[in-house]
């Protein structure tokens, strides 16, 4: 099995690794654009909780007691999204390694094909200097015999 066929065979697995981290790369992308839709919503969930406690008093008690249902259940809603926001940021950084993982494997293939390929050229150089080597030795050889057939004449 020559050096050739190693690369060649490398190749494959080479376009497969760089599929997984392809698709590794889009999860990524998902995952960090679901975290972003959950901090816009907890940071507009935590403006109506600012706005609601900070606006003009209830004039009456029934009004009171509504709004502090209300600003109960924002608060809730606020509590809900942060645990959503940690969950997101948790998957973000799973889903990050396992790229991270991916982009490792495809840049270890890549050095591994580049060094099979330096290792091919290298015995292409080789060959090729063997071959002008014995060129040049048969054509010595020739012109010797040559010249010495003249000589002995």
């Amino acid at each position: 099995m020559s050096s050739k066929m190693t690369s060649q065979r490398l190749a494959p697995i080479q376009q497969i690794a760089q599929t997984k981290e392809e698709d590794a790369a889009k999860r990524l992308l998902e995952a960090q654009r679901k975290l972003s839709e959950r901090e816009l919503r907890l940071h507009e969930l935590q403006r109506y909780v600012a706005e609601y406690e900070n606006g003009p008093p209830a004039s009456t008690p029934l009004l009171l007691m509504n709004r502090q249902q209300f600003l109960g259940r924002l608060r809730e809603a606020v509590q809900v999204q942060m645990g959503l926001v940690e969950q997101a940021r948790r998957d973000c950084d799973a889903i990050r390694g396992n790229w991270l993982l991916k982009r490792r494997d495809v840049s270890t293939l890549d050095q591994l094909s580049e060094c099979y390929r330096r290792k091919e050229a290298l015995i292409d150089e080789r060959r090729d200097q063997q071959r002008l080597d014995e060129f040049a030795l048969r054509r010595y050889a020739t012109r010797t015999a040559d010249d010495l057939a003249e000589v002995g004449e």
